[in-house]
């Protein structure tokens, strides 16, 4: 796709665009050649999966632990629950 393609699928500056694309092509995320005065950029794929394994790798651990904290709240909740019903049967 050209930059005007792109730039035409979101609702900002075309300098937002650009700026972006130069961003993504220096991290090696983008690539682009030159055909008169349009330059075609290409997603460099095995660079961007590696980008979304190394996101995985944050977002899994954050899940377990969220999911964690809930179990062992859900624990307290249950236990101060068991501990009134045995209270009110005493």
């Amino acid at each position: 796709m050209t930059a005007g393609e792109i730039a035409a699928m979101f609702a900002h500056a075309w300098q937002t665009t650009t700026r972006h694309l130069r961003v993504l092509a220096a991290a090696g995320l983008l690539s682009h050649e030159k055909r008169g005065r349009m330059r075609i950029y290409r997603i460099e794929r095995k660079r961007l999966a590696l980008v979304s394994d190394w996101l995985a790798h944050f977002q899994a651990p954050a899940k377990h632990q969220a999911g964690g904290r809930q179990d062992v709240r859900n624990k307290k909740i249950s236990s101060r629950q068991s501990e009134a019903v045995k209270a009110r049967s005493a």
